[in-house]
Parts: structure tokens; C-alpha cells; sequence
């Protein structure tokens, strides 16, 4: 019985034996015994493909075989249906032999199979959090029933969830349960990528304060395959000159082989025929993009390559959250399918933990903005005891020789997933949790769930249910009531007699729609539809006749039905326009500062190709050349200036409000600030009077307009006083800006 393996259930021991296990993996040990012997909660960190999953369910399986749950007894919490769906047919396989019942719960499971799961009650339930909010709200008679003897909640992916409002929204969601149970769940988190654990813990033990125990992974390290190239696609004018000449100066003719290429083409179809070779050469390829209109762009110039070359279109698909869901299923299935080529191109659907089976290689459109999300990407391929193989594609759009500036020189792109490979390799760096103090969007839903699900609550005990939840320990007394107040004046709530509050008129619009179970932003989309089959869904409104692209395809649309908000179109050829409008996103300051690193050092990268090597060395010579390595203002020519702090988006956001607040008129490029039409000095004086006069953070929270305070989903129904106090303490970095204007003023 020391030996791990005999501990866990019989029909577990058969399936590990039918499986051909060789042996348990260490984090699965460590994790079989921390399940069977504590009653502790437990985080588990370890490399994609290195069992988590497994450690997890295996002795859970066990305990709930050996002492049987009366009601539903563990429950697994993911953030997609696609990972739902990947883990259900994993745990059907493995149960298979047992008598435990799972059912996957979300919007794409019939209900008869939800209503019979229900009647029973027992098993495993594995459920996104949007449709447990629906259940808390639906079935709050219920609850005791379903959820009295739940004894595990595992939230996969928990990277994902923790730093948003939808982690948020689970632990609120687990303590509302707890008040259910004869003894609150004990929660197990399982991720790849986390950085500092330490605060991962405490964020998984939130409400309760049980012990966490941290199960780290120790294996060593595995081989990766890393390659990176550089392009650079010509801005076309009406005149259609030659495109090689279109290439402005600074970028050397070299970076187009033109013998290589005939007859001449821009780079933008050089990289389509790189990332075509790349996927000939691989019998499956996962491609990752940061925007649904470039997987789009990407699969439909691949199917076009490969029709020239009499090649098969139909391995080529593409995976996001608009594609319909047996689209993406069938995608999924072939990737997994040994005897099908398949090429995949996806947003983040499949940058989480689903197995997509033996993957040869992941290509990578541009940067990430994160070092978790490379690390993620990375893991897709590499299983099975293979090298993991990513390969980034970096894309530079050139500029007319009178639209060139200092900063859009700079290839940032390129510089930046070079900043994050390193950042990862050098330290195995992955950034922290960003964790609010005034989740006011959240704040706003839990209350209006908590009332809708009791129909009528006192407001002390409302207050008592809602400022227990650990998202809102920062919340006070006075904010709650001002934001009850408010809800109040405004309609959404109503105080009845005898001082209870309900839902009020304008609340019940909100509450009474499908889409107020998810705290996140969702867009009001057209289903598109092929005849009678579901392609999927887009965001803006064509016309009749007008061509757009889905699913790598090029549509018409032929038909419009606006009351049930469906689009009839028909498949054609040739290029369409994109559907969807884009997205911001923030960088971590040590990005920025490892950046930095890599225009200065003298630095050879192993995984640099041609164009990328010779596009660094262009971007180091102007960075050395122009001052841009030791940051500060710099003179551009004539009234114009570049300030570049080499700092992360929360404090570049807080230099941006100082600056305004100075009536420095600036325009924010993410990486540096563009400030035009002011002299050197007048400029020199306004600095110096703001260093001499640095606003607090309550000032500077003055200066967003109250749309610009409204980034959350239900942030419209705050009171502005609020909003203005959230953005104070969650949105700015006064400290730090101000440290770094001192020090710039010190340059002139």
C-alpha cells in the first residue's frame, strides 16, 4: 500500500493497465497522496502534457468510489465548452468500468441529458461558470439537493481565470454554494503558467482560508525547437510602381529575395508561402494568431496556395469562438486523427489544454502579449515525449517616406517576442496575477444574481452575503450602500414594503437575458448560415451581395433575416473583407524592460532566421543612433517629440493622465508617446512645472471621461464616484510615473 498505485480505485488500476501506463508520474503521486490524506485545498503547477488532469481526477475518483457522494460529488470548473467537451470524453473513457455518472453542462448540451443528469444527481458535473451562475439563479430550491455532499471542485486552466472577472465570478460562485453544504468543497487548481503561486494560493483559498498545498512538477527540462523570421509587406499606392521599390529606405532591399520569388510578390504573400512550406512539411500544425480576422486571413491564403498546387483545401480550418460548434469539433477530431492532415489556425480556443493528440509544430502569427500565453502555445505541440516546435512569424506593414517617424522604425513586434522568449528561457519568468480592489462590474452582477436567485432580500443581508465574498474584501460599507443607492435611483433594484429589495424595472432587462450569466463583454452576432447548415457567427452587419470571410472561406451573402438575426450566404471564391472589429492589450513592465535589453546587447538569438537577424541589427543600429536604448524624450525634428519610459502599460496609462493633466497634448502607441506641435521649450518648462506640482492619484482619476471609465461590462450601471475611485486604485501607478518623469527631467 505504499506504493500510490494500489490506492486508487480498481476500475482505475484496470484503465492504467489497459492504457499501458509504465508508471505514475511524479505529480501525480504527489498528488494521490495529498488528495487521500489532507483535507486541504491543492494547487498544482506543472507543463502542459504532464498529467495534471489525471493527477487531479484519479484520486478524487478514488475517494468518491470508497465513500459515495449523496448528492453530485466533485465538479470540474473549465473556461470552454471545448475543453469541457475534450475532458468529458477523457473522464468517459476512464470511467467507463465505475459506476460514477459525468455530464459536461453548458450551452451546447441537449437538455434531456442536463434534465436526467439532474434527476440523479450524483457523479461528476463538469460545467463552465456561466452556466453554474444560471444554475444558482434557476435552481436555488435545488441547490441542497444537487450540491449538499459536493466534495471537489477542480478548476482547470486556473491562469486563466484568475487575474479576470470570471475567476472572480467562481470563488463568488463556490462561497454562494457553500452555504448549501454540510462541509464547503475542497478546491483543487491545476495550471501550466502561473507566476509567484504563492499568490495563486491565496487567491484559490479565498473565502474560507484552508490550508493550500502546492504541488509543483520537478521534472527537468524538455527539448524545445524554437525558429523566428522577420517580413516586411510594402504599402501599395494608386500608381502600383514596382513593389520592391515601395520597401522604404531604412529597410535593406535583401530583406526580398527577389531570385528567389518569380514573378515578384510583396512579402505579405513571402509569408504566406513560408508558413505554407512550414505546414507541407508537417502532417499537423496548430497555427495561433491574436485576432480572429488573421486566422481567418491566414487559412483562406493557405487553401488558395494550396488549390494552385492541386493540393487538398479540406485539411485546412480554423478554430474561434464565432466558428460554429461542430465546425470546431470536427477540426478537433482530425487533429487528433493519426491518418489525417490537418492545419488548424486559432485564437486562444485552443490555447488551452485541450489534446489535440501527437502535434508536430505551432507557428505563431506575431507576438504574444504575454509570456504565459507563449508558454500555453508552446505546449500545444511536444506530447507524447516529443521536442516541442514553434515557429513565430513576425509582420512589419512599411510606411511612405513621409509618414516615417523614429518610433514606427522600430519593429516592435519582432523586438517584443524576442523579449518574451528570452524573458521565459533566461528565468522561466511568467507574470504575476493582476488582481483588482474594486471589481465594481462584478460587484454589480453578484448582486443582482443574489436577489434575482431569493427573489427579495433585506439590504443587511444582502450587504452580510456580498461583502463576504472574497472578490470584494476592499469593498466598504459606504461604497456598497452608495452603489445600492444608485441602483435604486436608476431602477434596477426597488425597495418594497417593509424595506426588502427586489429587482427593479430597468433590472429585469438585464437579469431576464440569457447573456447576463457571463461577466464578460459579449457581442450581439449574426448566426451565418449555408442553406440549413451553421457556419457561424460574425460581429458587424453586411449587405446583400457583399463578400466576407468565416471559417477560411469566402462568403456572399445572399439572404438577411433581421428578426432572427441570421445571414444566408453562399460560398465564392477570391478574397472577402474581415468581420470583426479588434481588441487592446496590456504588457507587463519587465516585457518593456527586457525589450530594452534586446536593442542594447550584443546578443546572437540560436532561433533567429535571415530576415529577423538582419531586421534586429536595422533596429539596434537606429535605437544606439537616436538614444532610444536609454529612453527619455527625444527630439524627432522640428516640434515633434518621442517620450519612451520602457514601462508596462498600467504605468505608461498613469504618465499618459500626467501628461494631460500638464496639457501636453500626447498620443499613446503602447510602446512610447508621440507628443507634436509643442517647442523644446516650452516643452522643458511644462515638465519641469509638472515635476514640481505632480498631481495625486484622486486627480488624476479626474481626467478619463466616464465612458473611458467604462471598460467592464456592467460598469454603465455604476455610479461615476465609483468608477472614478476603481480607476484610482486598480488603473494607475503614481508611484512609479512619478519616479520616472523625475528621473526623465533629469536628461534634458
Amino acid at each position: 500500500m505504499s506504493n500510490p498505485f494500489y490506492r486508487l480505485a480498481p476500475f482505475i488500476q484496470e484503465f492504467i493497465y489497459r492504457e499501458n501506463w509504465s508508471q505514475l508520474r511524479e505529480v501525480q503521486v504527489l498528488a494521490i497522496n495529498a488528495v487521500l490524506d489532507t483535507d486541504q485545498h491543492i494547487l498544482i503547477t506543472s507543463r502542459t502534457a504532464s498529467g495534471k488532469t489525471e493527477a487531479a481526477f484519479l484520486p478524487v475518483l478514488t475517494s468518491l468510489h470508497e465513500n459515495p457522494s449523496s448528492t453530485i460529488g466533485a465538479m470540474y470548473i473549465g473556461p470552454l465548452k471545448a475543453l469541457i467537451n475534450d475532458q468529458f470524453y477523457r473522464l468517459e473513457k476512464l470511467l467507463q468500468e465505475s459506476h460514477i455518472p459525468v455530464q459536461s453542462w453548458h450551452g451546447d448540451v441537449v437538455q434531456s441529458k442536463k434534465q436526467a443528469f439532474l434527476r440523479q444527481a450524483q457523479g461528476i458535473l463538469q460545467i463552465t461558470p456561466e452556466s453554474l451562475e444560471a444554475m444558482l439563479i434557476n435552481r436555488q430550491t435545488d441547490l441542497g439537493r444537487l450540491f449538499g455532499d459536493l466534495r471537489f471542485v477542480i478548476i482547470d486552466e486556473l491562469h486563466a481565470f484568475i487575474g479576470s472577472d470570471r475567476g472572480r465570478q467562481v470563488l463568488c460562485l463556490l462561497q454562494r454554494l457553500a452555504r448549501y453544504q454540510t462541509k464547503p468543497a475542497r478546491r483543487i487548481g491545476l495550471s501550466a503558467t502561473l507566476g509567484q503561486p504563492e499568490l495563486a494560493m491565496e487567491w484559490l483559498s479565498g473565502g474560507d482560508n484552508v490550508p493550500v498545498i502546492h504541488i509543483q512538477d520537478t521534472v527537468g527540462r524538455r527539448e524545445v525547437q524554437l525558429g523566428l523570421e522577420h517580413f516586411i509587406s510594402p504599402k501599395k499606392n494608386n500608381d502600383d510602381e514596382d513593389l520592391l521599390e515601395q520597401v522604404i529606405p531604412q529597410f535593406p532591399q535583401s530583406t526580398i529575395e527577389q531570385d528567389e520569388i518569380a514573378p515578384v510578390i510583396d512579402e505579405t504573400e513571402h509569408l504566406f508561402l513560408h508558413m505554407s512550406q512550414m505546414v507541407s512539411q508537417a502532417r499537423k500544425t496548430l497555427i495561433f494568431a491574436n485576432s480572429r480576422n488573421d486566422t481567418e486571413e491566414i487559412i483562406q491564403n493557405l487553401r488558395r496556395l494550396a488549390g494552385k498546387e492541386n493540393s487538398d483545401e479540406d485539411g485546412y480550418y480554423v478554430h474561434h469562438g464565432s466558428i460554429s460548434g461542430a465546425l470546431r469539433e470536427q477540426a478537433e477530431e482530425d487533429m487528433r486523427n493519426p491518418d489525417k492532415l490537418a492545419c488548424i489556425a486559432a485564437t486562444i480556443t485552443l490555447e488551452l489544454g485541450i489534446d489535440l493528440g501527437n502535434l508536430d509544430q505551432v507557428l505563431q502569427l506575431n507576438s504574444t502579449s504575454t509570456v504565459s500565453s507563449f508558454v500555453q502555445r508552446l505546449g500545444r505541440s511536444g506530447r507524447r515525449g516529443n521536442p516541442a516546435k514553434m515557429f513565430f512569424y513576425s509582420h512589419e506593414t512599411s510606411v511612405s517616406p513621409n509618414e516615417i517617424t523614429l518610433g514606427n522604425e522600430v519593429p516592435w513586434s519582432l523586438i517584443q517576442t524576442i523579449a518574451i522568449i528570452q524573458l521565459y528561457l533566461e528565468e522561466r519568468w511568467i507574470e504575476p496575477p493582476d488582481i483588482p480592489n474594486l471589481p465594481l462590474s462584478l460587484l454589480y452582477h453578484q448582486t443582482m444574481s443574489l436577489i434575482t436567485s431569493h427573489s427579495e432580500l433585506r439590504p443587511p443581508d444582502l450587504a452580510e452575503r456580498i461583502l463576504t465574498l472574497s472578490p470584494f474584501k476592499q469593498v466598504s460599507s459606504d461604497q456598497y450602500r452608495t452603489l445600492l443607492r444608485h441602483l435604486t435611483d436608476t431602477e434596477h433594484l426597488e425597495r418594497i414594503e417593509g424595506g426588502g429589495l427586489i429587482v427593479g424595472a430597468q433590472g429585469e432587462k438585464i437579469v431576464n437575458n440569457y447573456r447576463f450569466y457571463a461577466t464578460f463583454h459579449d457581442e450581439i452576432a449574426y448566426a451565418v448560415r449555408e442553406g440549413q447548415r451553421e457556419i457561424g457567427s460574425i460581429q458587424s452587419i453586411p449587405q446583400v451581395d457583399e463578400r466576407f470571410r468565416l471559417a477560411g472561406r469566402s462568403w456572399r451573402v445572399i439572404e438577411i433575416d433581421e428578426n432572427k438575426r441570421v445571414i444566408y450566404v453562399e460560398r465564392v471564391k477570391g478574397k472577402a473583407k474581415a468581420a470583426w472589429l479588434g481588441g487592446g492589450i496590456t504588457l507587463h513592465n519587465k516585457i518593456l524592460q527586457r525589450m530594452r535589453r534586446v536593442l542594447e546587447e550584443d546578443v546572437d538569438y540560436g532561433y533567429l532566421q535571415d530576415r529577423a537577424i538582419t531586421r534586429l541589427q536595422i533596429a539596434r543600429d537606429r535605437a544606439r543612433t537616436n538614444g532610444l536604448i536609454d529612453g527619455g524624450f527625444i527630439n524627432v525634428g522640428g516640434n515633434r517629440f518621442m517620450l519612451l519610459p520602457w514601462q508596462g502599460s498600467k504605468i505608461m496609462r498613469t504618465i499618459g493622465a500626467m501628461l494631460t493633466y500638464a496639457k501636453i497634448s500626447s498620443i499613446d502607441h503602447m510602446y512610447y508617446f508621440d507628443i507634436n506641435t509643442i517647442d523644446a521649450s516650452t516643452l522643458k518648462t511644462k515638465i519641469i512645472e509638472l515635476q514640481n506640482n505632480l498631481p495625486n492619484a484622486n486627480t488624476l482619476s479626474q481626467i478619463p471621461s466616464l465612458f473611458q471609465l467604462q471598460a467592464n461590462k456592467y460598469d454603465r450601471f455604476i455610479p461615476e464616484q465609483l468608477l472614478r475611485e476603481a480607476y484610482e486604485k486598480d488603473q494607475l501607478d503614481v508611484v512609479s510615473a512619478e519616479e520616472i518623469l523625475n528621473d526623465l527631467s533629469l536628461k534634458w
